[in-house]
């Protein structure tokens, strides 16, 4: 059984997927990669973006759950997501593109060495920046080549995951006697643990918060996050892992896209592990992937019914020439 390779993809909950497809496509410059279903309710979107070719690693997902309550923040939550540019002058361009478009941010800060720009999306859904300017470890991702966002400064992959807890000593022992992370680093409360190859793409950030009250789930909030294994045999080993621990786990799940894993690994805090591959780019052409409702082949069958559920969203762009500015 090798080590978890890095980061996978992180899936978090919207009320607009409209809202959350201008957001992520005109400000972030990311690239739908995937306009599909919620598998498990499929009278939701489930929408991927992601590099320009929908690369493992690179993905922030969302589930749209138009009417739920809006949630709130505390601990035992995965709070916070990364996503990676390539320098520290991408960040310089990143702050004055915030300001022109009225995203709050919190300027230029340094954590573990590493320069970074915090930021929220319209439900209060928290963000970083992280700069790959003296990163070492798991190779990023290709930035949307016909993004609104000069390649030089643009989003290429998720960066390290944040997340709080109140049984701190508990989650340092799972991530490391389990998952197999390694603390590298501590700034008071806060622990930066990393897996595999490390670097950005494989970091998680751990804060120890019993102050906070407990996070309630809801949209504006992270909902799992996947970590990468190579194939379904690497899966199934995990799944050995996990149970030989005493996690209960889903056994595995096809997404079609690729093959998934879940445990509950701490209260409020599930994980999801999954594969590289097929990805996405098996269904739909590379010049007009994420513009059609895609399903997998066994929910083809009920596409009609699917079709009546969820309302059309206009993600056609590949007529659109985007001005990078």
């Amino acid at each position: 059984m090798n080590n978890l390779k890095g980061l996978h993809h992180v899936t978090a909950i919207t009320s607009s997927a409209e809202k959350n497809y201008e957001f992520f496509t005109y400000v972030l410059g990311m690239r739908l990669v995937k306009k599909t279903v919620n598998q498990d309710d499929i009278q939701t979107y489930h929408l991927f973006f992601a590099d320009d070719k929908g690369s493992a690693g690179t993905d922030m997902t969302f589930f749209d759950f138009p009417g739920i309550p809006k949630g709130s923040h505390g601990t035992n939550e995965i709070f916070k997501t990364s996503f990676r540019v390539p320098t520290d002058a991408a960040l310089d361009y990143w702050v004055k593109r915030f300001d022109r478009l009225e995203v709050k941010h919190t300027g230029i800060q340094v954590q573990f060495g590493k320069k970074t720009l915090s930021f929220v999306d319209f439900e209060d859904q928290q963000y970083q920046l992280i700069s790959d300017e003296f990163n070492k470890g798991v190779a990023s991702g290709t930035p949307w080549q016909k993004g609104p966002i000069p390649l030089e400064y643009a989003i290429t992959g998720l960066g390290p995951l944040f997340i709080r807890v109140a049984q701190f000593d508990f989650f340092k022992e799972m991530l490391e006697k389990v998952l197999l992370f390694k603390e590298i680093d501590q700034d008071g409360s806060i622990h930066l643990f990393e897996v595999g190859e490390g670097g950005n793409g494989a970091q998680v950030v751990v804060e120890h918060n019993t102050v906070l009250p407990q996070a309630r789930q809801g949209f504006g909030t992270v909902h799992h996050a996947a970590f990468r294994v190579d194939d379904r045999s690497e899966l199934e080993a995990w799944d050995q892992r996990l149970r030989s621990f005493g996690f209960q786990t889903s056994g595995f799940v096809d997404r079609f896209f690729f093959g998934s894993l879940y445990s509950r690994v701490a209260p409020q805090i599930l994980f999801e592990f999954a594969t590289d591959g097929p990805g996405f780019m098996g269904d739909e052409p590379y010049e007009t992937l994420g513009e059609k409702l895609s399903l997998p082949p066994f929910l083809e069958p009920k596409r009609n019914e699917i079709e009546r559920y969820v309302r059309p969203i206009d993600t056609v762009r590949s007529t659109k020439e985007f001005v990078k500015e």
